[in-house]
């Protein structure tokens, strides 16, 4: 868990863990994947990626 002081600043200290990214060319969207199942969690409704997340290739 990443709770690095001082809190309430607005920004992440770490990344998440367990997550990953990839970019839907598609509809031009990032999608954020759970890395132990395989599984698509979530979607951006904007055009940029997801803070603290990291990039699959």
């Amino acid at each position: 868990m990443a709770t690095n002081p001082p809190t309430g600043d607005g920004h992440r200290n770490g990344a998440i863990r367990n997550r990953s990214q990839v970019h839907n060319p598609k509809n031009d969207r990032w999608t954020k994947r759970d890395s132990d199942t395989g599984r698509f969690i979530d979607q951006k409704s904007d055009k940029k990626p997801f803070k603290g997340v990291k990039k699959e290739k």
